[in-house]
């Protein structure tokens, strides 16, 4: 009976590490993202950032990515982008698009 009882705990610590916690933190990332392009007012076309200029620009590594924890600021902004909640210009700069992100939230 405790091995059927200690199997089942690690299949629910399986489940819980490998498909709920990342689900956590990328909603979490998001909300990140979102308030860095507030907090730098880059919410209109004119007043449109660059990633180094609003700290998104991640290092890439292999000796990098083996000591730090995954960073899901960059898998969010792609989301984001994807979904039209963040707009491209031309020249790489990005802003928020207020009204797609009330869109999404709906």
């Amino acid at each position: 009976m405790e091995t059927v009882l200690f199997i089942l705990l690690i299949v629910v610590v399986f489940i819980l590490a490998f498909f709920i916690v990342p689900r956590w933190r990328m909603r979490w990332a998001i909300q990140q993202v979102v308030d860095i392009f507030r907090r730098y007012d880059a919410t209109h076309p004119s007043v449109a950032k660059t990633l180094e200029e609003l700290g998104l620009r991640q290092e890439r590594g292999f000796s990098l990515s083996l000591f730090r924890r995954r960073d899901y600021k960059v898998f969010a902004l792609d989301i984001l982008i994807r979904a039209e909640a963040i707009r491209p210009l031309e020249d790489g700069r990005l802003y928020l698009f207020e009204e797609r992100l009330l869109e999404l939230r709906l």
